[in-house]
């Protein structure tokens, strides 16, 4: 936080010093932050608005988290249904708060949306923030855990807030001396995952999910072939777009 005599300057006018000193132009009223102003315009670049990163599921709106899985376009479900845009149903509010309520690690990142455009140093809390970024692992509490649902806004994006939910939530894990935590993720999610510190099972583990085999179908079952395996689909619910 930057301060002169207890008077805070405002985004807008850091942003002017920052410019003024790539053109060596600085106004008087800055130089006596010259030596630091570099420091101060990458620490805009790279944070343009504060964040607020929560670990209380309480926290969380589940109306404000519902939106935030329409925007991100997310769905909870392996086999979700689509509208004619292409776009996923959104979340069942019960399942999700139910979800929510037997997670056993809840991060939540907030912003406040005013900042971007004036007061940079206003405090964010869960209740002026806005929900931009989730994340949440289950766990049985003493030997594994899954992270699931990890989420950031697309305005938000490329800022390291992803990669800092996921932290968070390994160190929780680890805090509670848990060590075998896995994450299932798509094809298009595994390099953000490796930089998150993921990798391969070095014991050669393999993911399998639960397949029923046609023999032990029946007609009432809606099945979907998957290389050689036929994958046991969810019943079809009618999705249409309000």
């Amino acid at each position: 936080m930057l301060t002169c005599k207890s008077n805070y300057f405002k985004l807008s006018e850091l942003m002017a010093a920052a410019a003024a000193v790539q053109v060596g132009n600085l106004p008087s009223k800055f130089q006596r932050f010259l030596p630091s102003a570099p420091k101060i315009a990458a620490r805009i670049k790279a944070n343009p608005a504060p964040l607020f990163v929560s670990t209380n599921p309480s926290d969380v709106n589940l109306h404000r988290l519902r939106e935030l899985y329409a925007v991100c376009d997310h769905s909870c479900h392996r086999f979700p249904n689509t509208d004619g845009e292409g776009r996923v149903e959104p979340v069942d509010a019960l399942k999700l708060s139910t979800a929510l309520s037997h997670s056993s690690v809840v991060v939540s990142v907030f912003t406040n949306a005013e900042s971007a455009g004036g007061d940079w140093i206003r405090k964010v809390t869960p209740k002026n923030g806005r929900l931009i970024g989730f994340g949440r692992a289950v766990s049985d509490l003493g030997l594994t855990a899954s992270i699931y649902d990890v989420m950031v806004h697309p305005y938000y994006r490329g800022k390291g807030i992803g990669r800092t939910i996921v932290k968070k939530i390994v160190r929780m894990l680890i805090g509670r001396d848990i060590y075998d935590i896995a994450a299932l993720c798509k094809d298009r999610e595994r390099l953000f995952f490796r930089a998150c510190g993921f990798g391969d099972d070095m014991l050669g583990a393999t993911t399998m999910m639960y397949t029923a085999a046609a023999a032990a179908s029946s007609e009432e079952e809606d099945m979907i072939v998957a290389g050689r395996k036929l994958l046991l689909l969810p019943p079809q619910r009618q999705f249409k777009q309000k």
